[in-house]
């Protein structure tokens, strides 16, 4: 009798650990599968190559249409040689890659996804040699490396994206992304994280080359000093991390390395001169287009008021935008939007007229011969 009266003592105490055990077995698999659902989820956003390609495709004509292109197919093959040159040495040297100088006296650089990457005259003229241009090349083409814009968007917009993605039809889901795409590539909304990874990648590059490892913050550090009188943060680079950081950081990286800067060679292949911030013609009250008119940079609590009372505009995507909204329309909200890169002169800057992608073909001989002339 008294086993008995034991027994069940000890089932009566093992019972409640027993159902507590049970209940913490029963959450931890519903966390598992709460995990599982998110990772599903997220899978489910992921884009193919050609669905980059694609995306960036349309983004670049968009920033395109917003700041038009440099119609001299001089430039662009010089620019392409140093790109191309770069790309081949990342992780992703089988990209389509294509370079575009943007008609605008700004200051910026803008890495579409799928390989289009940006560079306006305006930064031409503020760099002062190839280095400095391979420096800022590889930055923008480390964001592409890396898939930052696609992986920021999806990563922020899981929620909203996630039905698209899922439906048979991913037309919808690569509308919106396209639309956030753009957004996030003009204002430059990268995190700390992502700009940090793109200035090593630019200095260990540029480096591989044989170009002088440290002028990506030679560069940064004549823009700082371009922009220090300005009330926000303005154009290239001007998002997180601050810039004197990024510039230590960059001086860190390159310490004790050499290299060519190949000064003579740009200035015999690039003529533009940098316009005084001061003095960049800007698009009228925050409304972009290609042929906004000219004046002076405004008041930054002007600029900040309009990006608050601008009205939000419905997205644009892949198909549609062509034939539905026009270039002023597209920029508009951008332009007035105060963003990572601020609402500055280089940012609203005005554009040129002709949107066109000037062609440019190299051979891999020239390739190898421009490299060559690095030393």
């Amino acid at each position: 009798m008294k086993k008995i009266i034991l027994a069940l003592a000890f089932l009566a105490i093992c019972a409640p650990a027993q159902a507590q055990l049970g209940g913490l077995l029963n959450k931890a698999s519903k966390a598992k599968d709460k995990v599982d659902d998110v990772k599903a989820k997220y899978d489910k956003l992921n884009i193919s190559e050609e669905e980059e390609r694609k995306l960036g495709s349309e983004v670049s004509r968009m920033i395109r249409s917003r700041f038009g292109v440099v119609q001299d197919e001089a430039v662009h093959k010089y620019v392409t040689l140093v790109g191309t040159a770069l790309a081949q040495q990342t992780t992703r040297p089988n990209v389509p890659w294509q370079f575009i100088v943007l008609d605008t006296e700004g200051v910026n650089a803008f890495a579409a996804p799928g390989g289009f990457v940006h560079v306006t005259r305006g930064a031409l003229g503020l760099i002062k040699n190839e280095a400095e241009l391979a420096a800022v090349l590889s930055h923008e083409i480390g964001h592409v490396v890396h898939k930052h814009t696609v992986s920021a968007i999806t990563k922020a917009n899981a929620e909203q994206l996630v039905g698209d993605a899922t439906l048979g039809n991913r037309g919808p889901y690569l509308n919106r992304l396209a639309n956030m795409a753009y957004h996030a590539v003009l204002e430059g909304s990268f995190s700390r994280g992502d700009e940090l990874e793109s200035d090593a990648d630019s200095v260990a590059t540029t480096q591989k080359l044989g170009y002088a490892a440290g002028t990506l913050a030679d560069f940064l550090t004549r823009l700082a000093e371009r922009n220090k009188n300005q009330p926000l943060r303005n154009g290239l680079f001007a998002s997180h991390p601050e810039m004197q950081e990024r510039i230590d950081k960059v001086r860190q990286l390159a310490r004790g390395k050499s290299g060519a800067t190949v000064e003579a060679r740009y200035k015999a292949n690039v003529k533009y001169e940098a316009t005084d911030i001061t003095k960049i013609a800007t698009i009228n009250d925050g409304a972009a287009g290609l042929t906004g008119s000219s004046k002076e940079s405004k008041d930054a609590k002007d600029e900040d008021k309009e990006k608050k009372e601008e009205p939000k505009k419905k997205g644009f995507g892949l198909g549609a935008l062509k034939s539905t909204v026009a270039p002023e329309q597209q920029s508009a909200q951008v332009s007035a939007s105060g963003g990572a890169r601020g609402v500055g002169p280089d940012r609203a800057a005005k554009g040129g007229s002709n949107a066109n992608p000037v062609k440019v073909a190299i051979t891999a001989a020239e390739l190898e011969a421009f490299k060559k002339g690095i030393a």
